[in-house]
């Protein structure tokens, strides 16, 4: 008599415990493809928004005319255009108020695109914790429905006189396979988050820069604009 091991058999024929174990680990390489397919889309997006503006910025336009064709692009209204939008907003808004001190109007628009950047950082770093969250705990609750397995395997052989290895070879199996899909859900979560972190570092570092270059830029127009 042989026993049927392939892997829908031992799925349906694993312990309850062992099935949830199963069931959850599903779940949670569901969660995690579906944040890795979205998260991707979305850094991508960011990052040809990004250059498309950047490579607009630097072609030294009006500054007035760069604000309006990105307000009239959505597409563009992402990254370094939503820091660049926060941004000249405030200085277009404050730069017809002769009282104003110049360096008052200047640390507005900086304090201006540090809370936008600080809204696209967390845009980008959503669900971040979630996939992290996968990538550590899976491993571990596979190996919980691994230990339940192989205590149900030695559980049955406590009233047989002569153990074979066909009696404990089924529980043993679902026991390993709830580790390899606890290996499943969790390898792809690590590998997507750590590329994920590294691609969200690279894009703040940018922003930053482009704060940087752009604060410098009103300063210096502030400082034209005085002169004359």
């Amino acid at each position: 008599m042989t026993t049927n091991m392939s892997f829908v058999n031992l799925v349906l024929n694993a312990s309850l415990i062992v099935q949830l174990v199963m069931l959850s680990l599903v779940i949670a390489s569901i969660a995690s493809w579906s944040i890795i397919f979205s998260k991707n889309k979305l850094i991508k997006k960011i990052k040809l928004a990004s250059d498309e503006f950047e490579s607009a910025f630097w072609k030294g336009g009006s500054l007035s005319d760069l604000y309006q064709a990105a307000k009239r692009n959505n597409s563009l209204n992402d990254g370094i255009s939503s820091i660049f939008n926060a941004g000249f907003q405030v200085f277009n808004r404050l730069s017809s108020n002769q009282s104003i001190n110049k360096n008052k109007m200047i640390e507005e628009c900086t304090r201006s695109m540090r809370v936008a950047q600080m809204r696209e950082v967390d845009k980008l770093e959503q669900s971040l914790a979630t996939l992290a969250s996968i990538g550590s705990i899976s491993p571990y609750v596979g190996l919980f429905g691994t230990v339940i397995g192989i205590m149900n395997s030695f559980r049955a052989l406590a009233g047989v006189q002569s153990a074979t290895l066909a009696m404990v070879a089924p529980g043993i199996a679902e026991a390993l396979v709830a580790t390899a899909m606890g290996l499943f859900a969790a390898i792809p979560a690590v590998v997507a988050y750590n590329g994920f972190v590294d691609s969200v570092s690279r894009l703040e570092i940018r922003y930053d820069s482009f704060s940087e270059e752009f604060t410098s830029i009103l300063q210096k127009h502030e400082l034209f604009n005085s002169d004359n």
